[in-house]
């Protein structure tokens, strides 16, 4: 996805505010705001933020198993399973 068309400077985000939220919820796509004609921030509706940050917490926790394996940090499964039917059946 290019962002190039989703550029608008600090001045039109103070004019037009309401309408770039409406905007931001409508179309689902970050807006990038420019300060003297930098980029400085990134807009985007609440869902996509929220989609965002889901998606990085199971990329962690991904990346977690993978140094866990690659340390050798591992358990057969069956002993896995063994232990939690024994707590289930203990409890």
């Amino acid at each position: 996805m290019r962002y190039s068309s989703q550029v608008k400077p600090i001045s039109y985000l103070k004019a037009n505010a309401a309408e770039v939220l409406t905007r931001l919820a409508e179309q689902r796509e970050p807006l990038v705001i420019t300060q003297n004609g930098e980029a400085k921030a990134v807009l985007q509706d609440v869902a996509s933020f929220e989609e965002t940050q889901e998606t990085l917490a199971l990329l962690k926790i991904l990346a977690l198993g993978n140094q866990e394996v690659a340390a050798g940090k591992l358990k057969p499964a069956a002993d896995v399973v063994a232990r939690l039917r024994a707590k289930r059946t203990a409890g």
